[in-house]
């Protein structure tokens, strides 16, 4: 019996060996997409920013709120893949949140889902969806955030749409990720666009910007400051630009968004990673001190049976 109790031992050591490298790929992996993922992210951010301070400016001059419905429309950002940790979780938790507000407001509300889990956790739910795209949370590209606003500008030429919620996780550093909910039209235009991207020292000293509030002091100039200080010339009309603009913001900020997504993604599965790998070496040790255990357990008993023998032939030698 303790010999097979070995045996079982020794085959688990070997199952969590196995998946203890699988665990260690997976995070030298995710380790390696990371860099790859946020230089995308910081070359993204410029652009995003100063389209939002156009439409800010387009939208002050033409008077216009962009939104004519009565629906809010909540599109939420996760991962197609598992094995990330509480990542994924934490967004469509937020998201429920979100709907169950709009709900106790008496609001109406239509949901896009972007990301297998998600379009996976809704259908369980019994959410009805108005678009889902999966198949490029790991890599997106500005054509997917393209095909994203074409559903998202379907339902706003409509008239169905009054408010847009983005509900992603935000990149702040290689160790922040936090989730948020973000209001992406109608635009405040009064407030400009704060940078999307905190630098590790700022993450790590404490002094961080909330992005998409506005800066305080020197450093706070509204669109339309730029414009009347000849930053901003709007050709042709503003109600001509305004429908450009509005579909330029919108495909700007979703894939803003994808890329952080992907950055946060990433870095959920290389911490998940490394904790499974550490966690699989514990185990290791554990079972090779049960296996020691049986072994010697083994060993004993067959010293046991030998000494037990030798008696029996000692009293049987005896007898005769």
């Amino acid at each position: 019996m303790p010999g097979a109790q070995e045996r079982v031992l020794r085959r688990r050591i070997k199952s969590v060996q196995a998946t203890k490298k699988i665990t260690r790929a997976m995070e030298l992996i995710a380790a390696s997409r990371i860099m790859r993922a946020r230089a995308r992210l910081e070359a993204a951010i410029p652009y995003s920013s100063a389209v939002g301070n156009v439409l800010s400016g387009v939208m002050h001059e033409s008077g216009s709120t962009a939104t004519s419905g009565s629906a809010v429309l909540v599109c939420t950002i996760v991962a197609d893949r598992g094995l990330c940790g509480g990542y994924n979780m934490s967004v469509l938790r937020a998201t429920t949140h979100l709907l169950e507000g709009l709900t106790d407001l008496s609001k109406q509300y239509k949901v896009i889902a972007v990301g297998k889990k998600a379009a996976s956790f809704f259908k369980f739910s019994g959410q009805e969806l108005a678009a889902s795209f999966m198949g490029f949370s790991d890599k997106p590209s500005y054509e997917d955030a393209v095909n994203i606003a074409d559903s998202i500008l379907g339902l706003l030429d409509a008239g169905e749409i009054a408010e847009i919620d983005l509900v992603s996780t935000r990149f702040k550093s290689a160790g922040s990720q936090v989730v948020e909910v973000r209001k992406i039209l109608p635009v405040d235009t009064d407030s400009s666009k704060a940078s999307a991207l905190d630098s590790e020292s700022d993450a790590d000293s404490g002094s961080s910007l909330d992005p998409g509030s506005a800066l305080d002091g020197s450093m706070k100039h509204s669109a339309l400051e730029r414009a009347r200080n000849g930053y901003l010339e709007l050709e042709p009309e503003p109600a001509e630009l305004l429908p450009i603009v509005i579909r330029r913001y919108i495909e700007s900020e979703l894939f803003t968004a994808l890329l952080e997504a992907a950055t946060s993604e990433h870095s959920a599965r290389q911490r998940a990673m490394a904790a499974a790998t550490e966690n699989a070496d514990e185990l290791i040790k554990t079972l090779t001190r049960a296996v020691n255990r049986a072994r010697q357990d083994a060993i004993t008993t067959e010293i046991m049976e030998i000494v037990g023998g030798a008696e029996a032939l000692r009293q049987a030698s005896l007898e005769d």
